[in-house]
């Protein structure tokens, strides 16, 4: 199974999170970017632009934060994090 834990943090405080599991076969890829959907949809989120640096950070640890600067919309907490968690 799956599992991918998205988290908004403002303030060094965790404001809102949630966790994502996906079941399907398909490809790493393709369930990181559906459970990346699922995470902005039910934090009423505009889909985040993949900086080079965030590709980077999440390719070497699993892990990746979007900053004011991925989204096209203001945002109003510092940033969103994804986790996987489970593989």
């Amino acid at each position: 199974m799956f599992r991918l834990w998205g988290k908004i943090f403002k303030d060094n405080r965790l404001i809102k999170d949630t966790v994502i599991c996906d079941d399907s076969e398909d490809t790493r890829t393709h369930k990181i970017f559906h459970a990346l959907d699922s995470i902005c949809y039910e934090f009423d989120l505009s889909k985040p632009i993949w900086l080079d640096s965030t590709i980077h950070e999440f390719q070497k640890h699993d892990k990746a934060r979007f900053y004011q600067d991925s989204f096209i919309d203001s945002i109003d907490f510092d940033y969103l994090e994804i986790h996987v968690i489970e593989e």
